[in-house]
Protein backbone atom coordinates (compact mmCIF):
# COMPACT_ATOMS: atom_id res chain seq x y z
CA UNK A 1 0.00 0.00 0.00
CA UNK A 2 1.26 3.45 -1.01
CA UNK A 3 0.82 6.09 1.67
CA UNK A 4 0.83 9.38 0.73
CA UNK A 5 2.92 12.35 2.70
CA UNK A 6 0.29 14.96 4.04
CA UNK A 7 1.29 18.25 5.36
CA UNK A 8 3.95 19.09 3.18
CA UNK A 9 3.50 22.43 1.39
CA UNK A 10 2.70 26.14 1.86
CA UNK A 11 -0.82 25.92 2.58
CA UNK A 12 -0.47 23.70 5.66
CA UNK A 13 1.30 24.50 8.98
CA UNK A 14 4.77 23.05 9.06
CA UNK A 15 3.77 22.22 13.07
CA UNK A 16 1.54 20.06 11.73
CA UNK A 17 2.99 18.13 9.21
CA UNK A 18 3.54 14.97 10.90
CA UNK A 19 0.56 15.13 12.47
CA UNK A 20 -1.57 15.13 9.45
CA UNK A 21 1.43 12.94 8.15
CA UNK A 22 0.48 10.20 10.18
CA UNK A 23 -3.11 11.15 10.16
CA UNK A 24 -3.73 9.61 6.87
CA UNK A 25 -1.53 6.70 7.21
CA UNK A 26 -3.51 5.48 10.17
CA UNK A 27 -6.92 6.34 8.22
CA UNK A 28 -5.43 4.34 4.98
CA UNK A 29 -5.14 1.49 7.41
CA UNK A 30 -8.55 1.50 9.19
CA UNK A 31 -10.31 2.24 5.49
CA UNK A 32 -8.65 -1.65 4.27
CA UNK A 33 -10.42 -3.37 7.11
CA UNK A 34 -13.41 -1.41 8.29
CA UNK A 35 -15.45 -2.84 5.45
CA UNK A 36 -15.21 -6.40 7.01
CA UNK A 37 -17.26 -5.42 10.37
CA UNK A 38 -20.31 -7.13 10.93
CA UNK A 39 -22.39 -9.49 9.93
CA UNK A 40 -22.85 -7.93 6.72
CA UNK A 41 -19.04 -7.03 6.25
CA UNK A 42 -17.58 -8.09 2.87
CA UNK A 43 -14.25 -9.82 2.32
CA UNK A 44 -11.11 -8.66 1.34
CA UNK A 45 -8.77 -10.22 -1.48
CA UNK A 46 -5.22 -10.05 -1.24
CA UNK A 47 -2.64 -10.94 -3.87
CA UNK A 48 0.47 -11.08 -3.65
CA UNK A 49 3.48 -10.40 -6.81
CA UNK A 50 3.35 -14.20 -7.34
CA UNK A 51 -0.83 -14.01 -7.80
CA UNK A 52 -1.25 -15.92 -4.32
CA UNK A 53 -4.57 -15.34 -3.09
CA UNK A 54 -5.95 -15.12 0.30
CA UNK A 55 -10.00 -14.04 0.72
CA UNK A 56 -11.12 -12.58 4.22
CA UNK A 57 -12.71 -10.90 6.88
CA UNK A 58 -10.55 -11.19 9.10
CA UNK A 59 -8.95 -7.97 10.48
CA UNK A 60 -5.71 -9.48 11.31
CA UNK A 61 -5.02 -11.25 8.34
CA UNK A 62 -5.54 -8.47 6.17
CA UNK A 63 -3.29 -5.61 8.05
CA UNK A 64 -0.57 -8.56 8.84
CA UNK A 65 -0.74 -9.46 4.77
CA UNK A 66 -0.55 -5.72 4.07
CA UNK A 67 2.13 -4.08 1.97
CA UNK A 68 2.85 -1.13 4.34
CA UNK A 69 5.88 1.12 4.82
CA UNK A 70 4.88 4.14 6.92
CA UNK A 71 5.71 3.89 10.49
CA UNK A 72 1.96 5.48 12.05
CA UNK A 73 0.57 2.66 9.80
CA UNK A 74 2.93 -0.05 11.54
CA UNK A 75 2.35 1.24 14.97
CA UNK A 76 -1.61 0.78 14.22
CA UNK A 77 -0.86 -2.90 12.54
CA UNK A 78 1.29 -3.99 15.75
CA UNK A 79 -1.90 -2.17 18.31
CA UNK A 80 -3.92 -5.13 16.34
CA UNK A 81 -1.73 -8.00 16.45
CA UNK A 82 -1.10 -7.69 20.03
CA UNK A 83 -4.82 -7.37 20.49
CA UNK A 84 -4.72 -10.79 18.46
CA UNK A 85 -1.98 -12.30 20.44
CA UNK A 86 -3.56 -11.31 23.94
CA UNK A 87 -7.12 -11.91 23.13
CA UNK A 88 -7.20 -13.74 19.56
CA UNK A 89 -10.49 -11.33 18.45
CA UNK A 90 -11.45 -7.62 18.52
CA UNK A 91 -8.79 -6.60 15.94
CA UNK A 92 -10.72 -5.03 13.71
CA UNK A 93 -13.09 -3.01 16.04
CA UNK A 94 -9.53 -1.81 18.16
CA UNK A 95 -8.27 -0.34 14.86
CA UNK A 96 -11.50 1.34 13.86
CA UNK A 97 -11.52 3.05 17.58
CA UNK A 98 -7.93 3.64 17.37
CA UNK A 99 -8.30 5.27 13.55
CA UNK A 100 -11.38 7.13 15.23
CA UNK A 101 -9.59 8.53 18.03
CA UNK A 102 -6.35 9.72 15.87
CA UNK A 103 -9.15 11.51 13.33
CA UNK A 104 -11.12 13.16 16.33
CA UNK A 105 -7.74 13.94 17.44
CA UNK A 106 -6.60 15.46 14.86
CA UNK A 107 -10.08 17.33 14.12
CA UNK A 108 -9.49 19.06 17.40
CA UNK A 109 -5.71 20.21 17.26
CA UNK A 110 -6.85 21.82 13.72
CA UNK A 111 -9.29 24.13 15.35
CA UNK A 112 -6.81 25.33 17.70
CA UNK A 113 -6.53 22.57 20.62
CA UNK A 114 -3.26 22.01 22.23
CA UNK A 115 -2.05 18.14 21.45
CA UNK A 116 -1.31 18.30 25.02
CA UNK A 117 -4.55 19.07 26.47
CA UNK A 118 -6.26 16.17 23.52
CA UNK A 119 -3.77 13.53 24.51
CA UNK A 120 -4.97 14.29 28.40
CA UNK A 121 -8.52 14.20 27.68
CA UNK A 122 -8.18 10.66 25.22
CA UNK A 123 -6.21 9.22 28.49
CA UNK A 124 -9.00 10.35 30.93
CA UNK A 125 -11.90 9.14 28.39
CA UNK A 126 -10.53 6.76 27.84
CA UNK A 127 -9.97 5.07 31.45
CA UNK A 128 -13.76 6.27 32.22
CA UNK A 129 -14.60 3.64 29.01
CA UNK A 130 -13.15 0.90 30.52
CA UNK A 131 -14.39 1.14 34.17
CA UNK A 132 -18.29 2.10 32.62
CA UNK A 133 -17.55 -1.45 30.22
CA UNK A 134 -16.81 -3.45 33.36
CA UNK A 135 -19.72 -2.35 34.74
CA UNK A 136 -22.05 -3.64 32.30
CA UNK A 137 -20.29 -7.28 32.06
CA UNK A 138 -22.37 -10.67 32.79
CA UNK A 139 -21.08 -13.48 34.28
CA UNK A 140 -21.00 -16.94 32.39
CA UNK A 141 -22.66 -19.35 34.72
CA UNK A 142 -21.10 -22.45 33.60
CA UNK A 143 -20.22 -24.25 30.93
CA UNK A 144 -23.27 -25.19 29.51
CA UNK A 145 -25.03 -20.90 29.71
CA UNK A 146 -26.64 -21.03 26.60
CA UNK A 147 -24.46 -17.54 25.87
CA UNK A 148 -21.43 -19.13 24.86
CA UNK A 149 -23.31 -20.46 21.97
CA UNK A 150 -24.30 -17.35 20.74
CA UNK A 151 -20.86 -15.66 21.38
CA UNK A 152 -19.05 -18.64 18.96
CA UNK A 153 -21.67 -17.76 16.32
CA UNK A 154 -21.47 -14.25 16.79
CA UNK A 155 -17.49 -14.50 16.58
CA UNK A 156 -17.76 -16.88 14.23
CA UNK A 157 -19.51 -15.31 11.61
CA UNK A 158 -22.42 -17.15 11.68
CA UNK A 159 -21.15 -20.55 10.49
CA UNK A 160 -23.37 -22.89 12.34
CA UNK A 161 -21.05 -25.84 12.41
CA UNK A 162 -17.98 -24.72 13.60
CA UNK A 163 -19.59 -22.67 16.49
CA UNK A 164 -21.09 -25.92 17.91
CA UNK A 165 -17.72 -27.85 17.32
CA UNK A 166 -16.03 -24.99 19.10
CA UNK A 167 -18.69 -24.80 22.55
CA UNK A 168 -18.43 -29.00 22.13
CA UNK A 169 -14.53 -28.45 22.71
CA UNK A 170 -15.10 -25.90 25.50
CA UNK A 171 -17.93 -28.20 27.05
CA UNK A 172 -15.68 -31.32 26.97
CA UNK A 173 -12.37 -29.54 28.98
CA UNK A 174 -13.95 -27.79 31.19
CA UNK A 175 -14.98 -24.24 32.83
CA UNK A 176 -11.68 -24.49 34.86
CA UNK A 177 -9.53 -25.07 31.99
CA UNK A 178 -10.45 -22.65 30.13
CA UNK A 179 -9.66 -20.26 32.96
CA UNK A 180 -6.08 -21.63 32.90
CA UNK A 181 -3.74 -18.79 32.03
CA UNK A 182 -1.56 -20.67 29.87
CA UNK A 183 -4.81 -22.50 28.24
CA UNK A 184 -5.82 -21.47 24.77
CA UNK A 185 -8.77 -23.16 22.95
CA UNK A 186 -7.26 -21.72 19.74
CA UNK A 187 -4.46 -23.96 19.89
CA UNK A 188 -6.64 -26.79 19.68
CA UNK A 189 -8.03 -26.25 16.00
CA UNK A 190 -6.78 -27.98 12.97
CA UNK A 191 -8.36 -27.34 9.43
CA UNK A 192 -8.06 -29.98 6.65
CA UNK A 193 -8.93 -30.04 3.24
CA UNK A 194 -11.50 -33.06 2.60
CA UNK A 195 -11.95 -33.49 6.30
CA UNK A 196 -15.10 -33.95 8.05
CA UNK A 197 -16.07 -31.61 11.40
CA UNK A 198 -15.32 -33.84 14.31
CA UNK A 199 -14.42 -32.97 18.01
CA UNK A 200 -13.05 -35.55 20.35
CA UNK A 201 -10.47 -35.94 23.23
CA UNK A 202 -7.39 -36.60 22.15
CA UNK A 203 -4.34 -34.98 20.11
CA UNK A 204 -3.99 -34.68 16.23
CA UNK A 205 0.13 -34.82 15.66
CA UNK A 206 -0.04 -33.42 12.05
CA UNK A 207 2.90 -36.06 10.79
CA UNK A 208 2.76 -39.88 9.77
CA UNK A 209 4.65 -42.68 10.58
CA UNK A 210 8.77 -42.82 9.86
CA UNK A 211 7.78 -46.46 7.92
CA UNK A 212 4.73 -48.02 6.19
CA UNK A 213 5.96 -51.31 7.54
CA UNK A 214 5.11 -49.48 11.59
CA UNK A 215 1.37 -50.04 12.80
CA UNK A 216 -1.29 -48.26 11.31
CA UNK A 217 -3.15 -48.28 14.68
CA UNK A 218 -1.50 -49.30 18.69
CA UNK A 219 -4.53 -50.10 21.11
CA UNK A 220 -3.76 -49.69 24.82
CA UNK A 221 -0.48 -47.81 23.83
CA UNK A 222 2.26 -46.78 26.25
CA UNK A 223 4.10 -44.06 24.90
CA UNK A 224 8.12 -42.64 24.94
CA UNK A 225 8.13 -38.98 23.96
CA UNK A 226 12.22 -37.89 22.89
CA UNK A 227 12.89 -34.86 22.83
CA UNK A 228 15.84 -34.64 21.22
CA UNK A 229 16.97 -37.21 17.49
CA UNK A 230 16.81 -40.86 18.12
CA UNK A 231 20.28 -40.94 16.88
CA UNK A 232 23.67 -42.35 17.91
CA UNK A 233 26.42 -39.55 19.15
CA UNK A 234 28.46 -38.40 16.61
CA UNK A 235 31.89 -38.35 16.55
CA UNK A 236 34.44 -36.24 14.36
CA UNK A 237 36.16 -37.94 11.43
CA UNK A 238 39.40 -36.72 13.08
CA UNK A 239 38.80 -38.74 16.01
CA UNK A 240 37.47 -42.05 14.06
CA UNK A 241 40.92 -41.92 12.36
CA UNK A 242 42.40 -42.78 16.19
CA UNK A 243 42.50 -45.82 18.36
CA UNK A 244 41.07 -44.32 20.67
CA UNK A 245 38.43 -42.52 18.93
CA UNK A 246 36.77 -45.62 16.63
CA UNK A 247 36.42 -47.82 20.43
CA UNK A 248 34.44 -44.72 21.65
CA UNK A 249 32.82 -45.04 18.53
CA UNK A 250 31.97 -48.83 19.08
CA UNK A 251 30.96 -47.93 22.05
CA UNK A 252 29.13 -45.58 21.16
CA UNK A 253 26.92 -47.75 18.80
CA UNK A 254 26.15 -50.77 21.33
CA UNK A 255 25.24 -47.89 23.75
CA UNK A 256 22.64 -46.87 21.18
CA UNK A 257 21.39 -50.28 20.36
CA UNK A 258 21.24 -51.21 24.35
CA UNK A 259 18.97 -47.76 24.40
CA UNK A 260 16.70 -49.22 21.78
CA UNK A 261 16.60 -52.52 23.67
CA UNK A 262 15.23 -50.90 26.66
CA UNK A 263 12.73 -49.09 24.48
CA UNK A 264 11.29 -52.64 23.06
CA UNK A 265 11.69 -54.43 26.45
CA UNK A 266 9.42 -51.58 28.27
CA UNK A 267 7.17 -52.80 25.74
CA UNK A 268 6.60 -48.93 24.55
CA UNK A 269 4.43 -49.10 21.22
CA UNK A 270 4.49 -45.67 20.32
CA UNK A 271 7.36 -43.19 19.80
CA UNK A 272 7.64 -39.30 19.38
CA UNK A 273 10.82 -37.95 18.66
CA UNK A 274 11.62 -34.07 18.20
CA UNK A 275 14.23 -34.57 15.43
CA UNK A 276 15.40 -37.37 13.38
CA UNK A 277 15.18 -41.07 13.29
CA UNK A 278 18.73 -43.11 12.70
CA UNK A 279 18.19 -45.70 9.92
CA UNK A 280 19.40 -48.23 12.34
CA UNK A 281 16.62 -47.25 14.98
CA UNK A 282 13.94 -47.33 12.50
CA UNK A 283 14.96 -50.85 11.20
CA UNK A 284 14.97 -52.26 14.96
CA UNK A 285 12.09 -50.66 15.87
CA UNK A 286 9.91 -51.73 13.26
CA UNK A 287 10.85 -55.19 13.42
CA UNK A 288 9.59 -54.97 16.58
CA UNK A 289 6.37 -53.67 15.88
CA UNK A 290 6.27 -50.03 17.70
CA UNK A 291 5.24 -46.87 15.77
CA UNK A 292 7.43 -44.09 15.54
CA UNK A 293 6.67 -40.52 14.61
CA UNK A 294 9.70 -38.28 14.18
CA UNK A 295 10.32 -33.98 13.74
CA UNK A 296 6.82 -33.58 16.04
CA UNK A 297 6.55 -29.94 17.17
CA UNK A 298 7.29 -28.89 21.05
CA UNK A 299 3.51 -27.89 21.06
CA UNK A 300 2.40 -31.15 19.86
CA UNK A 301 4.95 -32.70 22.16
CA UNK A 302 3.75 -31.12 24.95
CA UNK A 303 0.04 -31.79 24.24
CA UNK A 304 0.42 -35.21 23.61
CA UNK A 305 2.88 -35.63 27.05
CA UNK A 306 0.11 -33.52 28.57
CA UNK A 307 -3.12 -36.05 27.59
CA UNK A 308 -0.98 -38.72 28.08
CA UNK A 309 0.62 -38.32 31.18
CA UNK A 310 4.18 -38.94 29.91
CA UNK A 311 6.88 -36.90 30.28
CA UNK A 312 9.15 -35.85 27.97
CA UNK A 313 13.21 -37.36 27.63
CA UNK A 314 16.46 -36.29 26.39
CA UNK A 315 18.33 -38.78 24.40
CA UNK A 316 20.72 -39.22 26.81
CA UNK A 317 18.22 -40.04 29.11
CA UNK A 318 17.57 -43.26 27.80
CA UNK A 319 20.41 -44.38 29.90
CA UNK A 320 18.41 -44.82 32.82
CA UNK A 321 17.69 -48.00 34.26
CA UNK A 322 14.28 -49.67 32.93
CA UNK A 323 12.42 -49.04 36.38
CA UNK A 324 13.18 -45.12 35.89
CA UNK A 325 12.30 -44.85 32.19
CA UNK A 326 9.07 -46.39 33.23
CA UNK A 327 8.39 -43.55 35.14
CA UNK A 328 8.99 -41.19 31.87
CA UNK A 329 6.19 -43.50 29.71
CA UNK A 330 2.15 -42.52 28.66
CA UNK A 331 -0.49 -44.17 28.22
CA UNK A 332 -3.47 -43.74 25.49
CA UNK A 333 -6.52 -46.15 24.70
CA UNK A 334 -5.62 -46.17 20.97
CA UNK A 335 -2.99 -44.57 18.67
CA UNK A 336 -3.55 -44.48 15.25
CA UNK A 337 -2.97 -43.29 11.71
CA UNK A 338 -4.88 -41.03 9.35
CA UNK A 339 -3.50 -42.42 6.13
CA UNK A 340 -6.14 -39.91 4.23
CA UNK A 341 -4.98 -36.71 6.18
CA UNK A 342 -1.85 -37.90 6.79
CA UNK A 343 -1.86 -37.39 10.72
CA UNK A 344 -1.57 -40.02 13.62
CA UNK A 345 -4.24 -39.68 16.42
CA UNK A 346 -3.79 -40.21 20.02
CA UNK A 347 -7.37 -40.41 21.74
CA UNK A 348 -8.23 -41.56 25.31
CA UNK A 349 -4.83 -40.50 27.21
CA UNK A 350 -4.56 -40.94 30.70
CA UNK A 351 -3.35 -37.73 31.90
CA UNK A 352 -5.44 -34.53 31.53
CA UNK A 353 -8.49 -34.50 29.13
CA UNK A 354 -7.34 -32.62 25.97
CA UNK A 355 -9.93 -32.02 23.46
CA UNK A 356 -9.04 -31.65 19.18
CA UNK A 357 -11.62 -29.07 17.18
CA UNK A 358 -10.72 -30.55 13.58
CA UNK A 359 -12.72 -28.19 11.12
CA UNK A 360 -12.86 -29.58 7.60
CA UNK A 361 -13.26 -27.64 4.25
CA UNK A 362 -14.16 -28.61 0.99
CA UNK A 363 -11.35 -27.01 -1.11
CA UNK A 364 -7.63 -26.14 -0.17
CA UNK A 365 -8.55 -22.37 -0.87
CA UNK A 366 -10.70 -22.39 2.23
CA UNK A 367 -8.62 -24.24 4.61
CA UNK A 368 -7.07 -21.05 6.23
CA UNK A 369 -10.36 -18.78 6.22
CA UNK A 370 -12.20 -22.06 8.07
CA UNK A 371 -9.26 -22.27 10.38
CA UNK A 372 -9.10 -18.38 11.13
CA UNK A 373 -13.10 -18.09 11.81
CA UNK A 374 -12.71 -21.18 14.19
CA UNK A 375 -9.78 -19.64 16.16
CA UNK A 376 -11.69 -16.51 16.20
CA UNK A 377 -15.07 -18.35 18.00
CA UNK A 378 -12.51 -20.31 20.31
CA UNK A 379 -10.83 -17.17 21.51
CA UNK A 380 -14.14 -15.55 21.89
CA UNK A 381 -15.61 -18.32 23.94
CA UNK A 382 -12.86 -19.00 26.09
CA UNK A 383 -12.41 -15.22 27.01
CA UNK A 384 -15.97 -15.27 27.91
CA UNK A 385 -15.63 -17.48 30.00
CA UNK A 386 -12.95 -15.46 31.62
CA UNK A 387 -14.21 -12.03 32.14
CA UNK A 388 -18.00 -12.07 30.97
CA UNK A 389 -20.02 -10.08 28.03
CA UNK A 390 -21.55 -7.26 26.82
CA UNK A 391 -24.09 -6.72 24.20
CA UNK A 392 -22.34 -6.37 20.78
CA UNK A 393 -23.47 -4.98 17.43
CA UNK A 394 -21.95 -1.80 18.66
CA UNK A 395 -24.60 -0.97 21.35
CA UNK A 396 -22.48 -0.99 24.41
CA UNK A 397 -19.79 1.05 23.11
CA UNK A 398 -22.90 3.60 22.48
CA UNK A 399 -23.65 3.32 25.97
CA UNK A 400 -20.12 3.59 27.14
CA UNK A 401 -19.86 6.73 25.11
CA UNK A 402 -23.48 8.40 26.56
CA UNK A 403 -21.25 7.87 29.95
CA UNK A 404 -17.89 9.28 28.87
CA UNK A 405 -20.22 12.48 27.26
CA UNK A 406 -21.24 12.98 30.91
CA UNK A 407 -17.88 12.51 32.38
CA UNK A 408 -16.95 15.44 29.98
CA UNK A 409 -17.28 18.06 32.99
CA UNK A 410 -14.83 16.08 34.96
CA UNK A 411 -11.89 16.91 32.71
CA UNK A 412 -9.94 19.96 33.05
CA UNK A 413 -10.38 23.13 30.56
CA UNK A 414 -9.53 22.06 27.24
CA UNK A 415 -9.03 18.57 28.30
CA UNK A 416 -12.83 18.26 27.80
CA UNK A 417 -12.34 18.05 23.94
CA UNK A 418 -10.13 15.28 24.28
CA UNK A 419 -12.73 13.36 26.02
CA UNK A 420 -15.21 13.82 22.89
CA UNK A 421 -12.47 12.20 21.10
CA UNK A 422 -13.24 9.15 22.89
CA UNK A 423 -16.73 9.47 22.58
CA UNK A 424 -17.33 10.54 19.21
CA UNK A 425 -14.76 7.43 18.54
CA UNK A 426 -16.88 5.01 20.36
CA UNK A 427 -19.42 5.42 18.08
CA UNK A 428 -17.69 4.47 15.09
CA UNK A 429 -18.31 0.39 15.17
CA UNK A 430 -21.74 0.68 15.27
CA UNK A 431 -21.55 3.46 12.55
CA UNK A 432 -19.19 1.53 10.37
CA UNK A 433 -21.94 -2.15 10.86
CA UNK A 434 -24.93 0.04 10.03
CA UNK A 435 -22.97 1.35 7.09
CA UNK A 436 -21.61 -2.34 5.73
CA UNK A 437 -25.34 -3.30 6.21
CA UNK A 438 -26.77 -0.36 3.43
CA UNK A 439 -28.21 1.76 6.13
CA UNK A 440 -27.31 5.16 7.22
CA UNK A 441 -24.97 5.74 9.72
CA UNK A 442 -25.97 9.50 10.78
CA UNK A 443 -29.77 8.11 11.40
CA UNK A 444 -29.15 4.63 12.68
CA UNK A 445 -26.53 5.79 15.40
CA UNK A 446 -28.92 9.25 17.15
CA UNK A 447 -31.23 6.83 17.11
CA UNK A 448 -30.07 4.55 19.15
CA UNK A 449 -28.65 6.89 21.43
CA UNK A 450 -32.53 8.65 21.59
CA UNK A 451 -34.17 4.60 22.39
CA UNK A 452 -31.22 4.15 24.89
CA UNK A 453 -31.33 7.40 26.80
CA UNK A 454 -35.81 7.12 26.66
CA UNK A 455 -35.88 3.36 27.28
CA UNK A 456 -33.16 3.24 29.65
CA UNK A 457 -31.83 0.33 28.12
CA UNK A 458 -28.06 0.09 27.13
CA UNK A 459 -28.13 -3.35 25.22
CA UNK A 460 -29.81 -1.54 22.55
CA UNK A 461 -28.42 -1.31 18.80
CA UNK A 462 -29.39 -2.01 15.43
CA UNK A 463 -30.86 -5.05 13.67
CA UNK A 464 -28.66 -5.63 10.71
CA UNK A 465 -31.16 -7.30 8.93
CA UNK A 466 -34.29 -4.74 9.35
CA UNK A 467 -32.64 -1.71 10.11
CA UNK A 468 -34.47 -1.43 13.09
CA UNK A 469 -33.39 -1.19 16.90
CA UNK A 470 -33.73 -4.05 19.14
CA UNK A 471 -32.46 -5.27 22.27
CA UNK A 472 -29.06 -7.10 21.28
CA UNK A 473 -28.36 -9.25 24.24
CA UNK A 474 -32.18 -10.31 23.82
CA UNK A 475 -31.45 -11.27 20.51
CA UNK A 476 -28.16 -13.14 21.68
CA UNK A 477 -25.43 -10.57 20.06
CA UNK A 478 -23.10 -10.84 22.47
CA UNK A 479 -19.20 -10.29 22.66
CA UNK A 480 -16.67 -11.25 25.15
CA UNK A 481 -15.86 -8.26 28.15
CA UNK A 482 -12.02 -9.22 27.82
CA UNK A 483 -11.99 -8.14 24.08
CA UNK A 484 -13.41 -5.26 24.64
CA UNK A 485 -11.32 -4.08 27.33
CA UNK A 486 -8.58 -5.02 25.14
CA UNK A 487 -9.84 -3.25 21.83
CA UNK A 488 -10.78 0.26 24.34
CA UNK A 489 -7.17 0.47 25.60
CA UNK A 490 -5.21 -0.64 22.65
CA UNK A 491 -7.22 1.88 20.13
CA UNK A 492 -6.10 4.42 23.49
CA UNK A 493 -2.79 3.68 23.94
CA UNK A 494 -2.40 3.56 20.20
CA UNK A 495 -4.21 7.10 19.41
CA UNK A 496 -2.26 8.85 22.19
CA UNK A 497 1.21 7.56 20.68
CA UNK A 498 0.81 8.58 17.52
CA UNK A 499 -0.63 12.17 18.51
CA UNK A 500 2.61 12.77 20.59
CA UNK A 501 4.72 12.53 17.57
CA UNK A 502 5.27 16.40 16.97
CA UNK A 503 8.03 15.49 14.50
CA UNK A 504 9.84 12.83 12.13
CA UNK A 505 13.01 12.17 10.97
CA UNK A 506 14.99 9.85 8.98
CA UNK A 507 17.33 7.54 10.85
CA UNK A 508 20.89 7.12 9.48
CA UNK A 509 21.64 3.47 8.58
CA UNK A 510 23.74 1.86 11.43
CA UNK A 511 27.04 1.17 9.91
CA UNK A 512 27.04 3.11 7.38
CA UNK A 513 29.61 5.78 6.91
CA UNK A 514 29.24 9.52 6.23
CA UNK A 515 29.78 11.12 2.86
CA UNK A 516 30.76 14.61 2.48
CA UNK A 517 28.03 16.66 2.23
CA UNK A 518 25.26 14.08 3.96
CA UNK A 519 23.28 16.24 6.28
CA UNK A 520 22.85 15.31 9.55
CA UNK A 521 18.89 14.74 9.11
CA UNK A 522 16.21 14.76 7.27
CA UNK A 523 12.59 14.06 6.91
CA UNK A 524 11.43 10.88 5.76
CA UNK A 525 10.90 10.19 2.04
CA UNK A 526 7.68 8.23 2.40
Amino acid sequence: MNLKQAGSGSEVDERLAALLTNANAVRAITAAVEGTIGPKGLDTMLVDRFGEVIITNDGVTILDKMDVNHPAAKMLINIAKAQQAEVGDGTTTATIMAGGLVSEGVSQVMRGVPVARVIEGVKFGISCAVEELKKRGHQVQDIDDPMLEKIAMIAGREHHDIAELVVAAARLVGLEKLCEPNFKLSDIITAEEGAENEVFLGVIVDKERVSKEMPLEVIEAKLLLVDDALEPEEIEDEALSTEAGFKRYIEIKDEFKANLQKIIDLGVQVVLVDRGVHEAAEELLTDAGIMVIQRVSMKDMRRVAEHSGARVIKRTGLKKDLADLERYLGFAEKVYEDEKLEQVRIVGGKGKPMATILVGAATEEVVGERERIAKDAASSVQAAAKGGYVPGGGSVEIAIARAVEKSRDGAKGMAAYGVDCVANALKRPLAQIVENAGFNPLEKVERVVAAQVSGGVDSLGVDCDSGETADLLAMGVVDPVPVKLHAIKAAGEVAVAILRIDTIIKKKEEGVAKTAGTADAAMPDF
